[in-house]
C-alpha cells in the first residue's frame, strides 16, 4: 500500500474515532461537552479547508483549526473529562495531518525529450525582481538554457518570434501572466514546448498548471527533467489569454487606475446571451476564463480544477431578472451564475474596458471569446505537483470522505491533468 493510501486510510480511521469520542464527550459531560465537541469537529473542517488551500487562506484555516482545538480542550478540562478531550484533540490532529498527505497532489506526467536550444525570457522587474534575486540567467545557463532579459520598451512578442526564427526549440517565460500569455501563444503557434517560470507577482497560471510557485529556480528543470501535458489557451478578438478576461464595473475600475480611460468613464452596457438562449444586459461584472474556476466552495476556491477541459468558464455577477416582481420571497441564491461553453460573445454600443490577465485594455465590440483546446505543450518539473491544487479537492465533508475512501482503496481519482496522482518523490 502506498503512502497516499495509508494516509487516506489513517485520516478516515482517526476521523471516525474523533466522531465517536465527540459523541462520548457530549453525553458524559452534558451540557458542557456539547460545545467542546462542536469546537473540535469544527477544527477538522477548518484544518481540511486550510490544508487544501495555499498562501494566506491556508494560514487562516490552520490558525482557526488550532484555536478551535485549544477552546475545545479547555472546555473539556473544565468539565473534568480531560482524558476524552485530549484523546479527541489527538484524533482531530492525526486525521487532518493524514488528510493533508493524502490530498497532496503530484501527477506523473508523460516523459518528454529535453529541448536542445531552449530560450528563457525574463522580466527583471516582475514580481519585485524575482528573476535577479534568484539569478535566473545563471541558473538557466547551468541547464543549457539561453536567457534573454527584457528592457524597457522591448517588444516581447518580437523577441520571442526572433528566437524561434533563429532555431529555438523550447520557450520559457519568467514574469507576469500577461507576459506568459505572449510566450505561450507563440509556443502554441509553432508547436514548441513551453515552461512557466513563476517569477511574477501572483503566478495564477503557474498555480493551475501545477508549478510550485515557491520554487522559481526548480521550475527551470521542466526543460531538463520534466514531463509534458497539453493544456488549453483562450482568446478574445484574436488576443490570447491564459487566465481570464474581466468586463464590467471591476474592469472599469482597473481601467481608471491605469489611466486607459478617462476618470469619468462609466461601465459600458454589455449584452450577452445565456446558456438557454436568452439575451441579457449587464454592467455589473462578467468573467470569461480559460477553463472554469472553482467558485463558492469550501476548498480550492479561486483555482481551476482542470485547464484541459476544452471549454471557457463564464461567470456573470448580476441578476438578470432583478426587475421582475416575485410575489413570494425567493430562497437565498448565489450572487453569480456560471456555465461553460466553447465560445461566448459580448456586444456593446461602445468600446469595452477589460482586464486581460490583469492588464487594462479597451476592446472594440463585439467581443468574441473562444477556447483553443489542447494547443499548448506545457513542461513541468518532475518535483512539482503537475496539476492544480483543486484537481482532486472535494466540495465538502461528505465529498472529502468519499475521496479519501477512493484513495485508500487504490481507486483512480480524476485530476486536472488527465493523469493519476503519483506517490511523492522521496524528500517531499
Amino acid at each position: 500500500m502506498t503512502h497516499r493510501r495509508l494516509a487516506a486510510a489513517g485520516a478516515l480511521l482517526s476521523g471516525a474515532v474523533a466522531l465517536v469520542l465527540a459523541i462520548c464527550l457530549a453525553i458524559r459531560a452534558f451540557p458542557e461537552g456539547i460545545p467542546a465537541s462542536l469546537c473540535l469537529i469544527g477544527a477538522v473542517a477548518a484544518a481540511w479547508a486550510g490544508i487544501l488551500r495555499s498562501g494566506v487562506r491556508r494560514v487562516i484555516g490552520l490558525a482557526v483549526a488550532g484555536l478551535l482545538v485549544a477552546i475545545g480542550i479547555l472546555i473539556a478540562l473544565s468539565a473534568d473529562n480531560d482524558l476524552i478531550g485530549l484523546a479527541l484533540a489527538g484524533a482531530v490532529a492525526l486525521s487532518t495531518t493524514m488528510a493533508q498527505v493524502a490530498f497532496r497532489i503530484h501527477v506523473a506526467l508523460p516523459d518528454a525529450h529535453a529541448p536542445e536550444r531552449a530560450v528563457l525570457f525574463y522580466n527583471p522587474r516582475s514580481g519585485g525582481g524575482k528573476a535577479e534575486r534568484f539569478d535566473l540567467p545563471r541558473e538557466a545557463k547551468a541547464r543549457g538554457i539561453r536567457s534573454v532579459g527584457l528592457n524597457p520598451g522591448d517588444d516581447l512578442e518580437e523577441l520571442v518570434r526572433g528566437a524561434v526564427a533563429a532555431g529555438a526549440d523550447g520557450l520559457a517565460m519568467a514574469g507576469g501572466d500577461g507576459s506568459q500569455a505572449i510566450v505561450a501563444s507563440v509556443a502554441a503557434e509553432h508547436g514548441l514546448p513551453y515552461a512557466c517560470i513563476p517569477a511574477g507577482t501572483r503566478n495564477h497560471f503557474a498555480l493551475d498548471l501545477g508549478v510550485d510557485r515557491d520554487d522559481v529556480v526548480g521550475a527551470l528543470d521542466a526543460f531538463t527533467h520534466g514531463g509534458e501535458r497539453l493544456v488549453d489557451l483562450a482568446e478574445v478578438n484574436g488576443r490570447v489569454f491564459v487566465n481570464n478576461v474581466s468586463l464590467g464595473l471591476y474592469a472599469t475600475a482597473v481601467q481608471k487606475d491605469s489611466e486607459v480611460m478617462g476618470p469619468e468613464s462609466e461601465a459600458a452596457d454589455l449584452v450577452w446571451t445565456g446558456p438557454h438562449g436568452t439575451t441579457h444586459h449587464s454592467t455589473a461584472a462578467i468573467l470569461v476564463s480559460n477553463n472554469r474556476y472553482r467558485l463558492g466552495r469550501p476548498v480550492g476556491s479561486g483555482t481551476r480544477p482542470r485547464i484541459d477541459d476544452g471549454l471557457l468558464g463564464i461567470t456573470i455577477v448580476s441578476e438578470p431578472d432583478k426587475h421582475k416582481h416575485h410575489p413570494r420571497p425567493r430562497r437565498l441564491q448565489r450572487p453569480w451564475r456560471e456555465w461553460s461553453a466553447a465560445s461566448f460573445e459580448v456586444r456593446s454600443q461602445a468600446k469595452v474596458g477589460a482586464g486581460i490577465d490583469g492588464e487594462a485594455v479597451s476592446l472594440e465590440p463585439p467581443l468574441r471569446f473562444r477556447i483553443l483546446p489542447g494547443v499548448l505543450r506545457v513542461r513541468v518539473a518532475r518535483a512539482h505537483p503537475g496539476a492544480s491544487p483543486s484537481a482532486i479537492a472535494p466540495d465538502g465533508p461528505r465529498e472529502s470522505a468519499a475521496t479519501l475512501l477512493r484513495i485508500a482503496l487504490g481507486k483512480p481519482v480524476e485530476t486536472g491533468a488527465r493523469a493519476e496522482p503519483a506517490d511523492l518523490p522521496d524528500g517531499r
